[in-house]
């Protein structure tokens, strides 16, 4: 297994963890106590845990300052408004200085007790990529997890690329793919296809899901519909090619209706079936609607890209516990413009150059 990639290192950090927190109040306290303690069992006090707050409603900000003036092994960033976990998981890597990299959700459904048994795994199949593969999922719906296997295995036959069923961003990787997907620069993420169409070796490590410990899921019926056309979209043209192949079908099928009325007209005269042409007519406008859609998305996410605009941006960062002392509980260690900028839009080595400086 290769560790060093050749990027510059801030440190020397063995371990960094990165947490997305959307109104995570009520366990945050809970994960920290559980993480820190695994991570001190693998690597002692080498590590980081990355707390990412995307623009919670809740105290969730004010909880991990407080941890972070507590643990000085905490790293507190909050996102100037709520940019969506895929983003803030992000926002999140981009600030690492571990070589190795976990990422993990602060609801405790994954255990951070596994992360010693995954890191061996990783050394023993000398891999880049350990990625959890959910054996049960405890406390979720019977819908919910019927409908995460349905979409799963649809993804798995629509893409040329492998990505394992029965996963989430659960995983500990090398610092060379948190990098590489950092650098990719598109909006629309599902970082366990990116990470899967990166390559290089990946092995599965089973387990079983927990229930949440507290609080309620972020990811209702609408989030998940909408994170995953994210993932058709991105990492398929089989919807695109369904709507030409539905078009060339309705093309044969009109053509022999339109031969049929012809004979009609020539042999008797007069051309029946007016409400035939009349759902003929409703079913072709309902198609061509729908392929219009499914072109407007694929469209409407090249506009969006064309913009240019960075992924995120980083309003607050504190590292360490040095919060200064002149400004208020909650207030930023760290406001410069062109550091928020060069974090979100560049490579690993302007990253680490932008946050060299910064801190």
């Amino acid at each position: 297994m290769e560790l060093q990639d050749g990027m510059p290192r801030p440190g020397k950090m063995f371990l960094s963890i990165v947490v997305p927190c959307y109104n995570e109040e009520e366990g945050l306290r809970e994960f920290h106590y559980r993480m820190t303690e695994a991570a001190r069992k693998l690597c002692g006090q080498r590590f980081e845990l990355i707390l990412v707050d995307d623009g919670s409603t809740d105290n969730t900000w004010k909880l991990i300052n407080q941890l972070s003036a507590e643990d000085r092994n905490v790293v507190a960033v909050r996102l100037s408004r709520n940019h969506g976990h895929q983003l803030a998981l992000t926002a999140g890597l981009s600030t690492v200085r571990g070589d190795l990299v976990l990422v993990i959700d602060a609801d405790l459904q994954d255990p951070p007790q596994l992360l010693t048994p995954m890191f061996e795994m990783m050394v023993q199949e000398s891999a880049d990529v350990v990625y959890g593969l959910r054996r049960s999922r405890a406390g979720e719906t019977r819908f919910k997890k019927k409908s995460a296997e349905a979409f799963y295995r649809l993804l798995a036959r629509i893409t040329r690329v492998h990505i394992p069923v029965d996963t989430g961003d659960f995983r500990l990787m090398s610092r060379r793919i948190s990098d590489q997907l950092v650098q990719m620069p598109e909006h629309d993420r599902f970082i366990r296809g990116m990470v899967a169409w990166l390559g290089y070796k990946q092995v599965a490590y089973e387990y079983d899901r927990n229930a949440r410990y507290a609080g309620h899921t972020k990811y209702p019926l609408a989030k998940m519909i909408g994170f995953a056309a994210d993932a058709l979209i991105s990492f398929s043209m089989v919807p695109l090619r369904i709507a030409t192949y539905v078009g060339a079908l309705l093309t044969t099928v009109l053509s022999f209706v339109g031969i049929g009325a012809v004979v009609s007209w020539i042999l008797s005269g007069t051309v029946p079936g007016w409400t035939s042409l009349t759902l003929l007519v409703v079913m072709i406008s309902s198609v061509q609607l729908l392929v219009l859609g499914l072109i407007g998305e694929y469209v409407g996410r090249i506009y969006i890209q064309s913009k240019n605009r960075p992924l995120f941006v980083i309003s607050h960062i504190h590292r360490r516990g040095r919060v200064p002392n002149n400004m208020a509980e909650g207030e930023a260690a760290i406001e410069h413009d062109s550091f928020k900028t060069l974090l979100a839009q560049s490579g690993p080595q302007g990253r680490s150059h932008a946050y060299d400086e910064a801190t």
